[in-house]
């Protein structure tokens, strides 16, 4: 008896870091010590070195049954997008710029090929938001996870000069919302999605006139990833007073965590297009609309709290990024919550 007797294939976990570090590479920044395959990942100070007040921030997450699509499909290439996009994007909320990142991925059975998949769409994510990706973990779990299923989850470390952080402490009652654009559901809502759809390869690879694609293909776009976005609107000299990154617990959860006590953020739904999945899923599933609200993100995966004299050069900023953005609402003084009109 051996240990790849007994499920966990030691020359396999090679094999896969291996495979993984042509897309490891793209990631790299001067600051980055170490190479791939260490104990540790080790990441210079020099980044941030000239700040007045540097200040770390973080976060972590992972991809929530959306992996079970992916199973399905056996399409495992965008899923490691998700998981850096979850955990970076809550860093930019908070104005920061991320670092590095970390992931760990837990299996049944360690195919090489396929980790090296999974990490490609990590590697990307990372080019998406210029983190490191500096180290990870992959754990061959025979007997806990079935063979052909995984989970993935990250970690990422950002920095941001103290004065610059995001808090939402100095929103007025006269500033205007806007809202970036969404690629799809991105990563919350999983459960729910999987008990309206038939979650069937057949079903999943079906095209869809109303989404001018299959079903899965429009369940699989990656979360979008908006560092880059929110770094675009500071270089224009605009200052992002509250960011609300539209997750788990859509509008009515997620708005409110931005807004100090007594301001209301009041947000117009027709001020912005739902995308056609949404719409779908609501049909299909017969959803109510404020639960629709209380899942998913509706098309609109930030929301942003500006003074009224920076809305031009926000959505400027914003479209010079490549993105779509909405004056989609305003903060007036009230209990602090949001009202959908």
């Amino acid at each position: 008896m051996d240990y790849k007797n007994a499920g966990v294939d030691i020359e396999a976990g090679y094999k896969s870091v291996e495979l993984m570090k042509e897309h490891i590479k793209k990631t790299m920044r001067p600051e980055v010590l170490t190479n791939i395959g260490g104990f540790s990942g080790a990441f210079s100070m020099e980044a941030f070195k000239n700040m007045e007040k540097p200040t770390l921030v973080s976060g972590t997450d992972g991809v929530g049954t959306k992996l079970k699509l992916a199973f399905i499909m056996d399409r495992h290439d965008t899923v490691g997008i998700d998981c850096v996009a979850m955990c970076v994007n809550d860093i930019a909320c908070a104005g920061g710029e991320p670092l590095f990142f970390l992931d760990y991925i837990a299996c049944g059975k360690n195919i090489p090929e396929k980790i090296a998949m999974i990490v490609k769409g990590v590697a990307d994510g990372c080019a998406q938001s210029n983190a490191a990706l500096i180290g990870g973990e992959t754990a061959e779990m025979p007997g806990f996870y079935p063979i052909d299923e995984y989970d993935l989850a990250g970690f990422a470390v950002g920095v941001v000069d103290e004065k610059d952080l995001i808090t939402g402490e100095t929103i007025t009652d006269k500033d205007v919302l806007i809202g970036i654009a969404s690629s799809g559901v991105h990563s919350n809502g999983f459960s729910l999605v999987r008990k309206v759809f038939e979650m069937t390869k057949e079903n999943l690879e079906t095209y869809r006139e109303e989404l001018g694609t299959t079903l899965g293909d429009a369940l699989l776009t990656p979360t979008k990833i908006y560092v880059k976005t929110l770094a675009n609107i500071k270089k224009a000299g605009v200052t992002i007073k509250g960011c609300s990154h539209i997750t788990g617990g859509g509008f009515y959860e997620n708005v409110p965590r931005m807004l100090p006590d007594g301001k209301h953020a009041v947000i117009k739904k027709d001020s912005y297009p739902v995308l056609p999945i949404f719409k779908l899923l609501q049909k299909e599933g017969n959803i109510e609309e404020k639960m629709m609200y209380n899942t998913y993100n509706m098309g609109l995966g930030m929301v942003l709290a500006i003074a009224p004299e920076d809305v031009e050069k926000t959505i400027a900023a914003i479209e010079a990024a490549g993105e779509k953005a909405y004056v989609v609402g305003h903060i007036e003084n009230g209990e602090k919550g949001v009202t959908l009109l």
